[in-house]
């Protein structure tokens, strides 16, 4: 079983987007929680805050070839975000076992909250 770390300095010295998310993989990866992979973004590999939102978001959207279309709130992309019950933006990759997603948009269209 692998335990290195990625070399996370140099992969950020070389401008390399890190993607951070869960495959949800039964046999080796059963997590589903996207806040989780963040928080172990940032205590594990020691990625910034910032780092590890462009990791959720742009990043994962480049690494699946969605990047013209999702990744970014943008006039002519779909509609698809989160508003989030934090103070901060650090707050997502601080807490985990709580999801404080307030009102969630799918394709322009309110699907949870107000």
């Amino acid at each position: 079983r692998d335990t290195h770390l990625p070399p996370i300095d140099a992969l950020r010295a070389a401008g390399v987007p890190m993607a951070v998310s869960t495959d949800h993989n039964p046999g080796t990866s059963p997590a589903l929680s996207l806040l989780l992979m963040a928080n172990m973004a940032c205590t594990l590999f020691r990625l910034t805050v910032p780092e590890a939102l462009a990791g959720i978001t742009t990043h994962a959207a480049r690494a699946l070839g969605l990047q013209d279309t999702h990744g970014l709130i943008a006039a002519g992309r779909p509609a698809n975000f989160v508003l989030w019950s934090v103070r901060e933006a650090a707050e997502l990759a601080y807490w985990f076992g709580h999801n404080p997603a307030r009102t969630i948009v799918r394709q322009g269209r309110i699907v949870k909250g107000a």
